[in-house]
């Protein structure tokens, strides 16, 4: 019918825009997490083995980034009717669309958690560990990560006066994690879509066959 027409014809339009917008954020993702590994834009600090396990695990690269990216092609293929997909059957297309979808949601679902246990633990940084003399020793860790009593995120005072170096180590720990998660928070949410604007195709291209 015309209707359900107009209705396939706004689903693959949708899936070409959900492809491009999941295949932005997930380059976003690649680039944050690049950051990440390059403290104040300085090598040495990567060379040396002094980042932290969250940007060293690289879940903006291959989950955010790598596994939403080949989820976001697929998508976008299937919208444009490109190359295998052109004349593509209705449950065909619905396989690969449940295959894009978990691809993509595995991937941002794992960009999510490390991003926010991240930001729980904080920067991987180097502190002054004071002794009971008095004598000052520094060393490199998570000097946020057991202080229950206070929570850096919301004491700005301890910001520049507990990491010693890298200089501002928290303020690029806390922005590039803070553009992590919230990129695979949006990739989860265009997830979702995509996955209701599948159902509606198929439902359409069945009523129409």
């Amino acid at each position: 019918t015309l209707s359900s027409a107009r209705v396939m014809a706004c689903s693959r339009t949708c899936s070409q825009i959900l492809g491009l917008t999941l295949g932005t954020t997930a380059l976003f993702a690649a680039g944050a997490n690049m950051a990440l590994l390059f403290p104040n834009w300085d090598v040495t600090y990567l060379l040396r083995g002094l980042v932290g396990r969250h940007a060293m695990l690289g879940s903006g690269f291959w989950g955010g980034g790598l596994m939403v990216l080949t989820a976001a092609i697929l998508i976008s293929l299937m919208g444009w009717r490109y190359g295998c997909f052109s004349k593509s059957r209705p449950c065909r297309s619905m396989l690969t669309s449940l295959l894009s979808s978990g691809l993509a949601l595995f991937g941002a679902l794992i960009c999510f958690i490390t991003s926010g246990v991240a930001l729980k633990d904080g920067p991987f940084c180097m502190f002054d560990v004071s002794s009971f003399n008095q004598t000052q020793a520094w060393k490199y860790g998570y000097p946020f990560k057991d202080l229950h009593n206070r929570n850096y995120l919301h004491d700005h005072l301890l910001w520049n006066s507990v990491c010693l170096e890298p200089s501002k180590a928290v303020v690029w720990h806390v922005s590039f994690f803070s553009v992590l998660l919230c990129l695979s928070f949006l990739q989860i949410l265009l997830v979702v879509v995509h996955f209701i604007n599948s159902f509606l195709g198929l439902f359409c291209s069945l009523c129409e066959e």
